[in-house]
């Protein structure tokens, strides 16, 4: 092997190839880690390299003459990036995004604070769509944080914009699927054996689209992207249906008029269902043309989020007294009450509308780990992270490791929240939303304001699109996103304490369903196992930071 390896790099020095070290990931130091580096190390310590090479391309590298803006990555960065495949299309990514944004799971939570939730959903809309960086970069958030903020900070980020979605996946989702399921099927008791099971398969599937290659696994986002219009196309003909026989729930001017206590409580759920536009950026590197097709798809999801979001909450608000609009039922209430129009088909389209609602659950968990995995992925390959799951499998092009780590969180939660409260689930079903709502939010105080950072350190990378209205546009756009984030994150962490400052205080425990202490004894020390998980992650990803090698921020192939 070693009269091989000599001869390959005799080889390369007889082509004329020969960069200064300095300049050169050392891949050598890499060996017995478990990555598979081939012969490159011995082309490295002879401080050359072949020019067939497949492992690392010449765009990678930067010699002394290299002029423009330079990233530190490492040599495990350049490795893991080719076994990346370009395999997004514009529909695609525009189904992609409609998937992540437009999620059913909330939409009785919100159209619980009535008219005034219209309001801040024209308002929140046009707010969340422009702050975003868009360094186009695989992992996407965690490059925007690292280039503004540092490794370790983006670390710590990255983990949190991660968690969030196991959280949400294990939290939630699977506790709004198992109750749709209950009420339209066959009911599952909670806490029973066929309750941890059917959540637990719920979770599985979403793992596993995610593991899935891009070029297949893509397909069932987009699935379920077309079955949310579907099924609130045929919901919104059916309330026009139902309006028309039975008349609807009339809403004086004033009602539309925003409130202190439903801003405070309101804004936090509604920036939830608003922030990922980003999220298609997880996978920058396996779109096939980035320049073109991201202003396109943001601008249009978002058209789209508008409309999707609006006409059901109208319906339900329209259907349904706000007092009995639940978080977990409120959606399939107004779907049940509404299809009664179609006298002895309703419980047929009502089951029918159940399984599309499931779908769009799996499916949002899905994409979620597609985008969110990959970011967390690639923090690993950059240190950031432990290295070991910085490693995309070759066959598939995706994160496997971290996706089983996703799998694995969110089932130890899912059992956790089972747990939780011996309570009725509906009260189970807030406070682990309100978790999964702490974790995205606080990781979306360090990513929004790169969108300002990054302009003034690196003006010069090549964006899809800037900010309308220049430096002041970006100020404004990303001031206005960072204040609503912090706002919304102390609602959620720290709910009632706002409140009460501003004198529309509530009673907890009849609301939340547990006492204060209990609620912040669970969110506080989740965060803080989380922070110290994401700190241990740095540590453990110090030899591969040592490795560090210099690429250029080029421009995004077209």
């Amino acid at each position: 092997m070693r009269g091989t390896a000599t001869r390959a790099a005799a080889e390369d020095r007889g082509n004329g190839i020969t960069l200064p070290r300095r300049a050169l990931p050392v891949l050598a130091s890499t060996a017995g880690s478990g990555y598979d580096v081939g012969y490159s190390s011995c082309y490295l310590r002879c401080g050359t390299i072949s020019a067939r090479s497949s492992l690392i391309s010449w765009a990678a590298f930067m010699t002394d003459s290299a002029v423009g803006p330079v990233e530190h990555t490492t040599s495990l960065a350049l490795h893991e990036k080719t076994k990346l495949i370009k395999s997004l299309r514009r529909v695609d990514m525009l189904l992609f995004l409609v998937c992540a944004i437009v999620g059913l799971d909330t939409l009785g939570q919100v159209s619980g604070y009535g008219a005034q939730t219209f309001t801040w959903v024209l308002v929140l809309a046009v707010v969340f769509l422009f702050p975003y960086a868009l360094v186009m970069q695989e992992g996407g958030p965690y490059e925007w944080m690292k280039l503004a903020w540092g490794r370790f900070v983006a670390g710590i980020g990255a983990v949190l914009y991660w968690v969030t979605n196991p959280l949400w996946v294990g939290g939630s989702l699977a506790f709004i699927a198992t109750e749709a399921w209950s009420k339209n099927y066959f009911t599952i008791g909670s806490g029973t054996v066929g309750d941890y099971v059917f959540k637990a398969i719920f979770i599985w599937v979403s793992i596993g689209v995610a593991i899935v290659a891009l070029r297949q696994g893509k397909w069932i986002p987009n699935f379920g992207a077309i079955v949310r219009f579907g099924v609130l196309a045929f919901f919104s003909i059916t309330i026009l249906i139902y309006a028309i026989k039975n008349g609807v729930h009339g809403y004086a001017a004033g009602e539309f008029s925003p409130s202190t206590a439903v801003f405070i409580g309101l804004v936090p759920l509604l920036i939830f269902n608003y922030v990922g536009f980003e999220l298609q950026n997880g996978a920058a590197e396996e779109m096939r043309n980035p320049r073109r097709d991201v202003p396109v798809t943001v601008a249009g999801s978002g058209i789209l989020a508008v409309i999707l979001y609006g006409i059901p909450i109208f319906g339900i608000l329209a259907v349904l007294p706000v007092q009995k609009i639940t978080g977990i039922a409120g959606f399939l209430d107004a779907v049940t009450a509404t299809f009664s129009v179609y006298g002895g088909a309703q419980t047929a389209l009502v089951d029918i509308m159940t399984a599309g609602f499931i779908i769009a659950l799996v499916t949002s968990g899905a994409v979620w780990m597609i985008g969110s995995d990959r970011v967390q992925a690639v923090s690993g390959y950059d240190g950031a992270f432990a290295g070991w799951f910085g490693v995309f499998n070759r066959r598939l092009g995706t994160p496997v490791r971290v996706n089983v780590m996703s799998g694995v969180a969110a089932t130890i939660f899912m059992i956790i929240g089972v747990n939780l409260n011996k309570g009725s689930t509906a009260s189970t079903f807030v406070v682990v939303l309100y978790m999964a709502i702490s974790t995205t939010l606080i990781s979306y105080i360090a990513i929004f304001p790169t969108v300002i950072k990054l302009r003034y350190s690196h003006p010069d990378v090549p964006r899809p699109y800037r900010v309308p209205g220049g430096m002041p546009g970006v100020w404004i756009a990303g001031g206005i996103c960072t204040a609503f984030i912090v706002l919304a994150s102390v609602v959620a962490v720290f709910p009632d304490l706002l409140e009460k400052a501003l004198g529309v205080g509530y009673n907890f425990k009849d609301t939340w369903g547990i006492t204060p202490l209990r609620f912040e004894v669970f969110t506080l020390g989740t965060l803080a196992v989380i922070i110290a998980f994401a700190v241990v992650g740095y540590w453990l990803g110090r030899p591969v930071r040592e490795q560090e090698a210099e690429v250029a921020l080029a421009p995004s192939p077209a």
